[in-house]
């Protein structure tokens, strides 16, 4: 099983977490890949690990705890799992006002400051990433309004949102995000061609230059820029991602599952650079269905429940339950 609770519900994690252990008193045999600890050490009976394509180790789960998993997972200790750079919030980057779509999402107001990381949490289905498209432009909302950098803005279409500096990382990488049959150069670039040509020209050298550099800022693991983007690892291909739109400058970035289907040590780095990126004024929304996730790395988290808005908790006030009831309060 790779991966089997990427994209499911914490309820239909239970059903299968039952199934196995029905299969495992039949005899059955199970290989499960997973970056999530919490999974690993509730369902293994023996571990391995297995890093840039290398063994490097096996234990019995009951010999080995989750500090030494995670050092040997990614070669070096981890003093902290979510690198949390504390930046003051300072002034509105963008308030949302309104905002309703039939069947998806309902009344939905909230603003985002400069330097702050705001955290959207909810079970599957809650309209999470719904609200996030039609913010963007990606769909139409019924009503609602925007206002960025204290200017009512009309976002009809993603190119609308470029325009005013908001860039997003949708959760499908590899079917919104890359061209996986392009190098990983022409994946950086492609949102940008426009600054990097001279009428039907593209300025060669300026290209290379930039590619270099992003490759280098975002600590891509790649052997060549024109190495095809569909051959490199999860965390390698998201950092592709936030390269390309990184190119664009946003003042706001929507990240929708930034860490889904990446191991901790591609985590950790996308971590810092999320903390990186806000430490220069400006902001992130996240979506994110790992609570671990959302309360390590948000400044206030804004909890959707079945398509409403129903609570809002600072980082002093983040408590699992408490988010976890106010995500099915609407249910």
């Amino acid at each position: 099983m790779d991966e089997p609770t990427s994209a499911i519900t914490d309820q239909e994690v239970e059903i299968l977490f039952k199934t196995i252990a029905d299969l495992k008193k039949k005899g059955t045999g199970i290989i499960y890949i997973s970056h999530k600890m919490d999974e690993i050490f509730r369902i293994a009976d023996d571990i391995t690990v297995l890093r840039d394509g290398t063994y490097v180790n096996s234990w019995e789960a009951k010999d080995i705890d989750n500090n030494t998993l995670i050092k040997n997972m990614v070669g070096r200790e981890l003093n902290e799992i979510f690198p949390k750079i504390k930046v003051p919030a300072k002034d509105v980057v963008m308030e949302v006002r309104h905002f309703t779509k039939e069947n998806q999402f309902e009344d939905i107001s909230f603003l985002v400051r400069e330097g702050e990381i705001l955290g959207i949490a909810g079970l599957i289905g809650a309209g999470r990433t719904e609200l996030m498209n039609a913010i963007f432009g990606l769909e139409k909302p019924d009503s609602g309004e925007v206002f960025f950098e204290g200017k009512k803005v009309e976002i009809r279409r993603p190119s609308d949102a470029i325009r005013h500096g908001i860039a997003y990382v949708t959760e499908d990488r590899k079917n919104e995000g890359l061209v996986l049959e392009m190098g990983v150069g022409q994946n950086i670039t492609i949102a940008s061609m426009k600054t990097l040509s001279s009428g039907m020209f593209i300025k060669r050298q300026e290209e290379k230059k930039t590619i270099d550099d992003q490759i280098r800022a975002l600590r891509i693991k790649v052997h060549s820029p024109r190495q095809l983007v569909g051959k490199l690892s999860g965390g390698n291909q998201q950092k592709v991602v936030l390269a390309k739109w990184m190119m664009k400058n946003p003042k706001l970035l929507i990240l929708d599952e930034p860490t889904r289907g990446i191991d901790i040590g591609a985590k950790s780095e996308i971590y810092k650079l999320m903390g990186e990126f806000v430490e220069k004024g400006n902001s992130i929304i996240m979506i994110s269905s790992e609570m671990p996730e959302a309360m390590g790395m948000s400044d206030r988290i804004l909890v959707l429940s079945n398509g409403r808005l129903s609570g809002e908790l600072s980082r002093e006030e983040f408590v699992q339950e408490d988010i976890m009831k106010m995500a099915v309060s609407y249910i």
